[in-house]
């Protein structure tokens, strides 16, 4: 019989959710060199070389690689063998150690849990409570699987019940593509199939918790139902052309992983979540020894890329930029911004509707400025500001007509695409916006000199900072001509795609 001790899972809980936060699996930054090393298309391929820098980075800094430090998601499982020296339950043991790690003072992680949430959402400060799931299971050892899971690929969850006959893999190449840009590809997609609802959504988290290894099983073949879906999902999955970013390229997934139970002979539950390029899972093992003992992976196992923008960028300073300025933009141009942004996010952006509608004034002057989309991590030491990547641009769009007809905004900064709508009122009012890499936080962070809170100080992190930024690298996702990279790129690189098979084929 094993005994654990209360501190020794409260510690390990923490170490894992720092360690996770700036080191990624080894396993998935080998499966990105392979993905930028295949791929064709240059939009994809830089976006996969800054996510790859970001990594390292991120690796020697003791950073965040991502600022959306996500939810904790934890499964444990609890040898039957297994004596508890604790007056804590279990969740309350992986809460407090929750709370621990993300009030660091060293590597500060950003707090996103909201309580309340079909009411005031207030921010619980402190990053729980966490989502546990218990098992028992032989033995005498308690193993646990943590994992930090960002509101960008959580959003892109997808579940379904099939009728028995129903093909699974027709249904995800179906959905793929309407889950655009935002769970930030290349990434894992976890899928969970029968049993009921709420089990399938478990194995498929759960599944997002496994090695990358599809390649081995490329290499030694399918010898079951699972791993037959497996490879054809992904062979297929990739053909989509969606690739990096939601760009256009060779590499949408790097890995499916599928996990089944028995279900009722009318039934065929189906879920589907996605993993982002901030893969943030860890294992350990407790036996009564002590705390876990994680292992910093070698710098040296990091691939040796470099990013350039090139001779071809545009550079733009935001302090004088005109709407005649960004009319020259052409879609898929690489810009470099410098002076003051403006940032907010879906809180700040209800806000601002609300005293529009009131006729309130604003807290800031938003007429011919630009936005970015971020929530970034608190800053420490001599940090301006700390992981500062984009958020999902697309839960803005309720609030883009607004912020630029009646606000006056000149551009956008964020990740993945905008709907068909917002688009048209880009076009419209002869604005942009420009793409930011999601899944490249620290990097991005480094391009900001100077932050200082402007408005709405009440709701932390997104509260409405002003950065002072120096060559921060965008991409331009829609033009003012309300041309749109995340609807060309995918659909040029499918052709490619097919016709490459076509040739291979002949």
């Amino acid at each position: 019989m094993s005994i654990i001790k209360k501190q020794d899972f409260i510690d390990s809980v923490a170490d894992a959710l720092q360690y996770i936060s700036y080191y990624h699996p080894l396993d998935f930054v080998q499966a990105l060199e392979k993905a930028y090393n295949k791929e064709q298309s240059q939009a994809a391929k830089d976006a996969i070389a800054q996510i790859l820098i970001n990594s390292r980075m991120s690796a020697e800094g003791h950073r965040p690689l991502c600022q959306d430090t996500g939810i904790v998601t934890c499964f444990v499982k609890i040898g039957m063998q297994v004596q508890w020296d604790s007056d804590l339950t279990v969740q309350e043991m992986v809460d407090e150690g929750v709370r621990r790690a993300y009030l660091n003072a060293d590597n500060p992680l950003r707090a996103s849990i909201v309580a309340d949430p079909a009411g005031k959402r207030l921010n619980t400060k402190d990053n729980t409570p966490s989502v546990v799931h218990i098992d028992m299971v032989p033995g005498n050892e308690v193993e646990v699987a943590i994992a930090a899971k960002g509101g960008g690929s959580e959003n892109k969850s997808k579940m379904v019940m099939l009728n028995p006959s129903d093909d699974v893999t027709e249904w995800v190449l179906n959905t793929l593509p309407t889950m655009g840009a935002g769970w930030c590809p290349p990434g894992m997609l976890g899928i969970g199939i029968g049993g009921t609802a709420e089990k399938a959504a478990v194995m498929a988290k759960e599944s997002l918790m496994d090695p990358v290894d599809i390649h081995d099983l490329i290499e030694r073949g399918a010898s079951t139902t699972e791993e037959k879906l497996r490879l054809e999902i992904f062979e297929k999955a990739n053909k989509l052309g969606i690739g990096a970013q939601g760009l256009g390229g060779l590499t949408t997934v790097v890995d499916i992983k599928v996990k089944t139970a028995p279900t009722h002979a009318a039934s065929k539950p189906v879920v589907m979540i996605p993993n982002c390029a901030a893969t943030r899972h860890v294992h350990f093992h407790l036996d009564g020894s002590g705390p876990a003992e994680l292992t910093p992976p070698k710098l040296e196992d990091w691939p040796e890329v470099t990013w350039e923008v090139g001779d071809s960028a545009r550079r733009a300073n935001l302090d004088t930029l005109t709407r005649e300025d960004i009319a020259e933009w052409k879609m898929g141009e690489t810009v470099l911004l410098s002076g003051k942004l403006l940032t907010g996010r879906d809180a700040a952006h209800k806000r601002i509707q609300e005293m529009l509608t009131k006729g309130e004034p604003l807290p800031v002057d938003f007429k011919d400025r630009f936005i970015y989309y971020v929530g970034p991590v608190d800053a420490i030491g001599n940090e301006a500001v700390g992981p500062a990547g984009p958020t999902t641009a697309t839960r803005m769009d309720k609030f883009t007509d607004m912020m630029l007809e009646q606000a006056g905004l000149l551009g956008m900064v964020g990740k993945a695409e905008r709907g068909p709508a917002t688009v048209d009122s880009i076009q419209q009012h002869k604005a942009v916006y420009l793409m930011a890499v999601g899944g490249a936080a620290y990097l991005v962070a480094k391009a900001v000199k100077k932050a200082r809170v402007v408005a709405f100080e009440d709701l932390g992190m997104e509260a409405i900072y002003e950065f002072e930024v120096e060559d921060m690298p965008v991409t331009v996702a829609v033009d003012s001509e309300g041309n749109n990279a995340h609807v060309t790129g995918p659909a040029i690189w499918k052709a490619k795609i097919a016709e490459l098979d076509a040739k291979l084929s002949e």
